[in-house]
C-alpha cells in the first residue's frame, strides 16, 4: 500500500483540529481547508497549508467534493481524512476521492452505502446473527403501513431509511395518528435526505443507546473498544457520553462485543466505526445502525482503553493493518465527555451564535479538552453547535464524575451560551450518579430542574462586582477620625476620589 507523508482534512474544528495534532505526532503534514468564515479558524493556524474552499455555506466549501480533491491534489496529499459529519458517511464521497486515485480514510465507499441504508443494514445485521427489534424489510406506503403496523404492534416508529441525526422519524402510539405520521416522516425524509422510503420498527421503551467502538483492517480482521453509554440526548442527539456503561455487565458486554465484530467482519470493515444498539430494561439489546466514521465522542474510548483512534485509522489507510489484537484489549478506569454545544438547555435547547468574549479551558491531571475555539472566534450559524469536547478519566466513576465537575466548574466561554451548567446539576441528581436514565430522561428532566446554576464566568462577575459593591459602601460611609484603628481620612477621602464618590 502507498506511503502517506501529507493529509488533507476535510473538515473544521475541533476534529480538524485532532487530526492535524495526529498527523504531526506520526511526522506527516496535514492540509487544512476552510471556508471565509473559518479564515483565522485553529485548525487553519496549525496545518502545514491551508486552502480556502469559498462561502461560508458548506455546500459551497466543506461539502463540495471537486474542490477538495483539487485542494489535495495541489498541496501532494495522497489521503482525504473527512472527520466527521459533512463528507464522512456519503458513499459518492468516498467514490470520488478514489476515482481520483487518492486514499479515503475510512470505510469502503461500497461499505458506507451498505450500512448507510437503514434497511439494508438491517439485512447485514440479521445475515450477521446480530438481533433485530422486530420491523419491516421494505419501505412502507399508504396502502400497506397499517397491516405493517398491526404485524408489529404499537407503539412503533416511522424511520427513513437513509441518514440519521434523528430525522426523518415519527413515534406512534395509537393507530389513528398512522398515516398523518407517515405523511410527516416522508416528507422530512425526502427534504433531508432526498428520499421518503421510510420503514416500520417496534419501539423500544424505556431503552438505552450503547455503542461498540470497531476498528477494521479492511480485509475482514476486525475487534471491538468496549462500549459507550450514550442514553443522555436532546432530540435523539447525544449529550454525553461515557464508558464503560453503569448499566452493562461483563455477560452483556461481551454479546454486544462479539455482535459487534461479527457484522464488522462479514463486510470487511475498514478503520474505525461504531455498531449501535437499543438496550432493554432486561438488558435485551437490538442493532440500531453503524455508523461508518470516527464518532465525536471516541475521546472516552481513548482514555479506557490508551488506543489513539485517529492514529489507528491512519495506520490502516497506510497499511492495512491493526494496532492491536482483541486479546491486547485492556481497558482501565472510567470516562465521561460532556459535548459542550453552543445552545440553551434551559430555552428549549436553542442555538446560540455570537463573539467568544472570553475563554478560559481547564488543565490537570486526566482532564481533556478538544476544541478549536479561541477568544474572538465568531460561532456562526453557518455550521453545528459544537464548540468543544470534555472528557475526563478516573480509577472508578465516582472520580471521574468528581474531575469532570471540577472542570466543568473551571471552564468558561463567555458571548454564548452553552451546555456548561448542565454538569452541576446532573452531579446533583441521584438518578445521575445510580446510572438510572434512558434515551428520553433528559430532555423532560432539563424541563423539571431549577434554574441553571452559574457558569465559571458568571461566578467571577459576580464576585467582581460583589467587592465593588463591598468598596463602593465602604468609601461613601461617613469618616470618623480615630487615635488607633480607624482609617486615615486623607486614604478615605483618595478612595472616593478614585470612585467617583
Amino acid at each position: 500500500m502507498p506511503k502517506i507523508d501529507t493529509v488533507l482534512i476535510a473538515n473544521r474544528g475541533e476534529i480538524a483540529v485532532r487530526v492535524v495534532r495526529a498527523c504531526r505526532e506520526t511526522g506527516r503534514r496535514a492540509v487544512a481547508v476552510y471556508s471565509d468564515a473559518d479564515r483565522d479558524a485553529l485548525h487553519v493556524r496549525l496545518a502545514d497549508e491551508a486552502v480556502r474552499l469559498g462561502p461560508p455555506e458548506a455546500a459551497q466549501s466543506y461539502l463540495d467534493v471537486d474542490k477538495i480533491i483539487a485542494a489535495a491534489k495541489a498541496t501532494g496529499a495522497q489521503a482525504i481524512h473527512p472527520g466527521y459529519g459533512f463528507l464522512a458517511e456519503r458513499e459518492s464521497a468516498g467514490r470520488a476521492v478514489e476515482e481520483a486515485g487518492l486514499i479515503w480514510i475510512g470505510p469502503r465507499p461500497e461499505t458506507t452505502a451498505k450500512l448507510g441504508d437503514k434497511l439494508s443494514a438491517r439485512a447485514l445485521a440479521r445475515e450477521a446473527g446480530v438481533p433485530l427489534a422486530p420491523g419491516t424489510d421494505h419501505p412502507v406506503s399508504v396502502d400497506d403501513v397499517e397491516a405493517a403496523a398491526e404485524e408489529v404492534g404499537f407503539p412503533l416508529l416511522l424511520k427513513a431509511t437513509g441518514g440519521g441525526g434523528g430525522k426523518g422519524i415519527r413515534l406512534v402510539r395509537e393507530p389513528k395518528d398512522l398515516k398523518g405520521a407517515l405523511e410527516r416522516a416522508r416528507g422530512e425524509a425526502q427534504s433531508a435526505f432526498g428520499s421518503d422510503a421510510v420503514y416500520v420498527e417496534r419501539y423500544v421503551s424505556p431503552a438505552r443507546h450503547i455503542e461498540v467502538q470497531i476498528l477494521g483492517d479492511g480485509k475482514g480482521d476486525a475487534l471491538h473498544l468496549g462500549e459507550r453509554e450514550c442514553s443522555l440526548q436532546r432530540r435523539q442527539q447525544k449529550v454525553v457520553e461515557e464508558t464503560p456503561s453503569p448499566f452493562v455487565t461483563p455477560e452483556l458486554r461481551a454479546a454486544m462485543g462479539e455482535a459487534a465484530v461479527s457484522l464488522a467482519k462479514s463486510v470487511n470493515y475498514r478503520g474505525a466505526g461504531t455498531v449501535e444498539f437499543l438496550v432493554d430494561a432486561e438488558s435485551n439489546f437490538y442493532f440500531l445502525e453503524v455508523n461508518a466514521r470516527l464518532q465525536v465522542e471516541h475521546p472516552v474510548t481513548e482514555w479506557v482503553t490508551g488506543v489513539d483512534l485517529v492514529r489507528a485509522q491512519l495506520q490502516v489507510a497506510e497499511s492495512g493493518t491493526l494496532p492491536l489484537t482483541q486479546e491486547e484489549w485492556q481497558p482501565r478506569g472510567h470516562a465521561i465527555e460532556l459535548r459542550v454545544n453552543a445552545e440553551d438547555p434551559y430555552s428549549g435547547w436553542t442555538p446560540s451564535v455570537g463573539k467568544i468574549t472570553g475563554l478560559r479551558i481547564p488543565a490537570g491531571p486526566f482532564v481533556r479538552v478538544d476544541t478549536a475555539l479561541q477568544e474572538g472566534d465568531e460561532v456562526s450559524p453557518y455550521y453545528d453547535s459544537l464548540v468543544a469536547k470534555l472528557a475526563v478519566w478516573g480509577r472508578t466513576r465516582e472520580e471521574a464524575l468528581e474531575r469532570w465537575a471540577a472542570a466543568a466548574r473551571a471552564f468558561s466561554i463567555s458571548g454564548v451560551s452553552t451546555t456548561l451548567p448542565l454538569v452541576d446539576q446532573l452531579m446533583a441528581d441521584p438518578a445521575f450518579h445510580e446510572g438510572a436514565f434512558h434515551t428520553r430522561w433528559l430532555e423532560p428532566w432539563v424541563e423539571e430542574v431549577k434554574d441553571p446554576p452559574l457558569s465559571a464566568g458568571q461566578r467571577e462577575l459576580t464576585a467582581i462586582a460583589a467587592a465593588l459593591h463591598a468598596h463602593q459602601s465602604a468609601a461613601s460611609a461617613p469618616v470618623v477620625a480615630a487615635s488607633g484603628g480607624g482609617m486615615n481620612p486623607w486614604v478615605a477621602a483618595g478612595r472616593r476620589s478614585l470612585l467617583g464618590d
